[in-house]
């Protein structure tokens, strides 16, 4: 078992993914479930919906994509991503997260933004958890130019706001290392 640090250094964007993933499809919906209910969301809101395209969905989304952009995103591109086992999509549900600045109005305006810092960790949270198994995944943002496909295809609730898109299968090759930073740069310490 890796480290929380090692397991965060594992975790970076992989382009180069396949449909032969080294763990059980079961395994990877386990960590996706369980990481989903255990990352945190502020007064427990639990605004984050999360939707897998396995198979024909997998192959449908990224087609949906690219036809979307009207030719003007790299095909090659999309097609990596459909290369790939699955995709997971990330959403946030407006319309849950309304209900809280309805109940707490003097929070009202960070609700939303509460619930962007969620999806990001929770977005975070499984790319490192999958990569803790063996699986490569990379962090794309195609919304808002395919939310009317993806709405389609997976019959979306109106509320639903999609924030991101995550393909994930097994790696077919390691990204190039990256270089290190000078870290005291971006974090101060002050006494």
């Amino acid at each position: 078992m890796m480290s929380f640090i090692q397991s965060l250094e594992k975790r970076r964007t992989y382009y180069n993914i396949n449909r032969e993933l080294p763990v059980s499809e079961e395994e990877v919906l386990d960590i996706i479930k369980k990481v989903t209910e255990a990352t945190p969301d502020a007064f427990n809101m639990k605004s984050a919906r999360v939707i897998v395209a396995l198979g024909e969905k997998q192959d449908q989304l990224w087609d949906s994509a690219y036809d979307a952009f009207g030719g003007q995103v790299d095909q090659s591109k999309t097609d990596s991503f459909k290369n790939g086992y699955g995709t997971i999509l990330y959403f946030i549900d407006e319309e849950l997260v309304k209900s809280y600045q309805e109940q707490f109005a003097l929070y009202a305006d960070n609700f939303p933004v509460w619930a962007n810092q969620s999806n990001g960790m929770l977005q975070s949270n499984i790319w490192t958890a999958l990569r803790e198994v063996g699986v490569g995944a990379s962090l794309q943002h195609y919304n808002p130019v395919i939310n009317e496909a993806v709405g389609r295809l997976f019959d979306i609730p109106a509320g639903w706001k999609l924030i991101g898109q995550m393909p994930f299968g097994g790696i077919g090759a390691e990204p190039d290392a990256k270089e290190k930073e000078d870290i005291d740069k971006r974090v101060l310490v002050k006494k």
